[in-house]
């Protein structure tokens, strides 16, 4: 297969070697041309010069998110506005977005990698790719186009929702990839089977990104479609955009692109590096973006490294989907949980959909309770909803140490989005 796009290292010592190459001039390019950086790492202490080998990395100062916002509009610029090409935008419902700024270097760069991700799916020339994502200031539409046109596949940019035309592309058009939030496609798949157009469609694999999703979601997905693979690709507007990464056709964690970035997994508390195979949170330093470089950025993302070599054998190390957020984390009696928790343990019940809400409220008692609503499985018995709910409950206890109300609802009764679904929903005062 060609590889026209793969990293240009064969060892991981010279991956180590380019990444210090790349660290060197990403901490000089910030300090020369951003006063943010220059301030920032003078009252570290820390001098360009002082870089001399990765290790040294842990020396320089996190970023995050606020510090982005205090800079607005233009936050972390390190090259003059003559040589910004494009903005774009964060999708963030608080406070100002994030808005980074793009020379055309970053842009090919990010066209580059992003073609990377469509050979690491092992498309063809011949493929054609439906993209529902948004358009737009958000980095999602674009990129997935411009990394599309780059590896030479036909890009079809038909945007988010309108089931309507997205069938009737899909049917006309005969689109083999499609690429869109995990919930978008939840929507489309039942669509697809509701209109009967199985049969008239030849999708072949899904791209999806954006959000967490459980494996039930997703195995529903591939179901509905026929689908031979699905792809995770993460993405962050901060760092270029969707396609800084995927998983290869082994499924055994996301390939990053480690050419264009550091990526750390640090403890949210300490601050600490936490050993591979380890959950904390991500860190990213940019190792060739010029118009807004990342030094340590805190990206609130929750992920672990996977050690060791991939089945496919390529260079490029591995992190695991994305757990969720740090700032996402629940409190509930004194118990700390992630959603993704929650997904992992509903993914493993047998005779549910993949949908699913959690409704925290503080009632009368002063007592905080959660109400756990799901779907009862399409064609599922009513008569053993009582048994999937003891189910539930005795598995939230087990696994979480919480007692939870469960509903069980019918299939579909549960909202679907075309975009990021809302799961969790929070009354407390």
């Amino acid at each position: 297969m060609d590889k026209r796009f793969a990293p240009q290292v064969e060892t991981a010592e010279d991956l180590a070697g380019l990444q210090l190459e790349g660290l060197k001039w990403t901490v000089a390019h910030a300090y020369q041309g951003s006063p943010f950086y220059r301030r920032r790492l003078d009252e570290a202490g820390i001098d360009p010069g002082d870089i001399r080998s990765l290790d040294d990395l842990t020396r320089l100062p996190f970023t995050a998110a606020d510090d982005l916002r205090a800079e607005y509009p233009f936050p972390l610029l390190s090259v003059p506005f003559d040589r910004i090409v494009r903005i774009h935008a964060s999708t963030g419902t608080t406070g100002k977005r994030k808005i980074l700024g793009y020379t055309q270097k970053d842009i090919d760069d990010w066209a580059h990698f992003f073609a990377r991700c469509y050979e690491t799916a092992e498309l063809t020339p011949e493929d054609r790719v439906q993209i529902c994502v948004g358009y737009g200031l958000w980095t999602a539409g674009v990129g997935f186009q411009l990394g599309c046109e780059r590896y030479g596949a036909m890009a079809i940019p038909s945007g988010p929702g309108n089931l309507e035309m997205q069938c009737q592309l899909l049917a006309d058009l005969q689109a083999t990839v499609i690429c869109c939030t995990a919930s978008m496609g939840l929507l489309l798949a039942e669509e697809v089977r509701r209109r009967g157009l199985k049969d008239r469609i030849r999708l072949k694999k899904m791209i999806f990104g954006s959000e967490r999703s459980s494996e039930a979601m997703r195995a529903r997905i591939q179901d509905l479609l026929g689908l031979e693979h699905m792809f995770d690709i993460p993405g962050l507007t901060e760092l270029y955009g969707p396609g800084t990464g995927l998983d290869c056709v082994y499924h055994a964690g996301i390939h990053y692109w480690a050419d264009y970035y550091i990526l750390e997994i640090i403890d949210p508390v300490s601050l600490e590096p936490v050993p591979d195979g380890q959950t904390g949170e991500m860190v990213v330093t940019t190792l060739k973006k010029e118009g807004a470089p990342l030094i340590r950025y805190r990206t609130r993302d929750l992920c672990r490294i996977i050690p060791g070599p991939c089945a496919c054998g390529a260079i490029m190390p591995r992190h695991d989907k994305i757990l969720g957020r740090s700032d996402d984390m629940i409190i509930f009696r004194a118990v700390n949980i992630y959603p993704g928790h929650m997904d992992e343990i509903l993914s493993g019940v047998e005779g549910i959909g993949s949908e699913y809400q959690v409704l925290l409220e503080r009632r009368d008692d002063g007592r905080d309770y959660m109400v756990l609503r799901v779907e009862r499985d399409e064609g599922g018995d009513v008569g053993r909803d009582g048994d999937l709910a003891r189910t539930i409950a005795r598995r939230f206890k087990k696994e979480l140490m919480i007692s939870t109300e469960i509903e069980v609802m019918d299939y579909a009764g549960l909202p679907r989005s075309e975009r990021k679904s809302q799961r969790v929903f929070d009354r407390r005062d």
